[in-house]
């Protein structure tokens, strides 16, 4: 089950296949705030203190506010990503709006503070609740990933949306299907 903060415009039916698939900011923030907040010690006894200072301070990431009007004015789909990380927000945005995926890993945004914290607790970093960032869905993903980083925002075009019900996930030369999210990666850790 989905948790999100309620406030965010979830318009799935106006995903079409041919659509770009965005992500911004990056992903596992929320996640990555919350591990530092409860495993802070442990951390610090794994990584040099500079690091964990950093990845505590992503909770300055965790408003969507600029780039929800950014997103809204362009007429884009939006969902925040919440529980379930970036896979469960790709699941659910191809189930709602009746499209496959062809996403590129390579290309979802994760800051290498989140990789390092995930290595350590052995979890998936795509899988890790990601609220701070937002999927969307627009037919010029190109131009609008311009004007979100030319209001500062950092954004991504990940894959696009495609004919079928295939959610393929593409890691260099190998693929993978997207399956349905069970659990985030948090619980493993908290």
């Amino acid at each position: 089950m989905r948790q999100t903060s309620g406030n965010i415009r979830r318009s799935f039916g106006a995903v079409q296949p041919g659509d770009d698939i965005i992500v911004t900011k990056w992903v596992g923030l929320e996640g990555t705030v919350r591990i530092v907040q409860e495993r802070k010690e442990a951390l610090l006894h794994r990584f040099p203190p500079f690091m964990v200072e950093e990845a505590a301070g992503f909770s300055r990431y965790l408003s969507v506010q600029p780039e929800l009007a950014a997103a809204k004015k362009a007429g884009a789909a939006i969902l925040e990503l919440t529980w379930g990380g970036v896979f469960g927000g790709l699941w659910e945005l191809a189930e709602q709006a009746g499209v496959g995926l062809e996403i590129n890993l390579k290309r979802i945004p994760v800051r290498q503070e989140t990789v390092e914290i995930c290595n350590y607790y052995d979890i998936n970093p795509y899988q890790l609740i990601s609220g701070g960032s937002l999927l969307l869905a627009a037919r010029d993903g190109y131009g609008m990933t311009y004007r979100l980083q030319a209001a500062g925002i950092p954004a991504a075009v990940v894959g696009k949306a495609a004919v079928g019900n295939d959610r393929v996930v593409l890691n260099g030369g190998g693929r993978r299907f997207l399956e349905p999210p069970r659990r985030d990666e948090i619980e493993k850790v908290l």
